[in-house]
């Protein structure tokens, strides 16, 4: 019976299992933050399953970050390493690594629909392309294409792409984040840090002192119970950027097959996403609007789809040996 290291790294968390015969028989989560390195914390991980670090056959890695080549750095931290080094370090017979949405993507093909939850409806057409993007610490962007038989995940770093500014609100906004970035994209006012970066702009432009150690998750959480008017309007703009960014993505792919939103934080803003701008924004495109109105979108609520869809693809390895 062939063990599988499948592991789920982000900006934040990294998510580790080991699975065998399509089971997950043990699952670990830590803070990237509390580890040196990944060698590290794969072997915190190693050690408290009890197992000898060499005890794995396949592994199979997502990472918050563009794939090209042997070297991995992270985007949004400072973790990097050599895929052939690790691979040794393991003593793996094969290692796949793929873009963090290419693996939350391969889950949308097999994920239970009870996690699947409809944000604006209209027919879903089979074998056409699917949109998958999502914000958490950082903006993931990944597609699904069919080849005639099958769909095939297409790693992107669409969260980079420039963002677009609608109004002389957001300009001013985008003009202050120039202070501090020499590139408005999507990802710096779409995500974790981008609504962090939103707050710290609209503080600043409107003469107000932030709230000391002003995080995402609290910023929501005070717009969600309207108890700051900057929080509020930081996240009705990231609702907003998110479904342009979404319709945008829909455009280019003519995603017929649905667009589906994942990340950490759309799910946990429960209504107040699904009140927002967001769907506004999707269909806001001009004369394109119709093309984008046709095509569906869903929200994912799973704890971590980026992991079913590892494993999905650490069983397809595993029949490969």
């Amino acid at each position: 019976m062939t063990l599988c290291l499948i592991a789920d790294i982000g900006g934040t968390n990294a998510r580790f299992a080991f699975t065998q015969d399509n089971k997950v028989v043990a699952q670990k989560d830590y803070k990237c933050a509390d580890f040196a390195t990944i060698y590290d914390a794969l072997s915190q991980f190693f050690a408290e399953c009890n197992r000898g670090i060499q005890s794995a056959d396949v592994g199979v890695l997502s990472v918050a970050c563009p794939v090209r080549g042997d070297v991995i750095k992270f985007t949004n931290m400072p973790w990097q390493f050599s895929c052939k080094e690790l691979q040794n370090f393991l003593s793996l017979t094969l290692l796949d690594v793929m873009n963090d949405f290419a693996a939350v993507a391969r889950g949308v093909l097999v994920i239970d629909q009870k996690y699947i939850k409809t944000i604006y409806d209209a027919p879903r057409i089979d074998q056409k392309p699917i949109g998958v993007l999502g914000a958490g610490t950082g903006l993931g962007v990944a597609s699904l294409v069919h080849d005639g038989t099958r769909y095939i995940a297409v790693e992107g770093e669409g969260g980079h792409v420039t963002m677009p500014a609608r109004s002389q609100r957001e300009f001013d906004i985008f003009q202050k984040l120039l202070d501090k970035y020499s590139h408005i994209s999507a990802e710096r006012v779409c995500s974790g840090k981008g609504i962090e970066n939103v707050y710290h702009a609209i503080c600043a432009l409107d003469n107000v002192t932030p709230i000391e150690g002003a995080k995402a998750e609290m910023i929501s959480q005070k717009a969600i119970d309207r108890s700051c008017v900057v929080c509020v309007e930081v996240m009705d703009l990231m609702c907003a950027f998110l479904g342009r960014v979404t319709g945008n993505l829909a455009l280019i792919l003519k995603a017929e097959g649905g667009m589906y939103i994942a990340g950490g934080i759309p799910p946990k803003l429960g209504d107040y996403f699904m009140n927002s701008r967001f769907v506004e924004e999707y269909t806001s495109k001009g004369r394109m609007s119709d093309v984008v109105k046709s095509i569906p979108v869903y929200m994912i609520d799973h704890p971590s789809v980026g992991m079913v869809g590892l494993q999905y693809r650490a069983d397809e390895l595993a029949q490969e040996l």
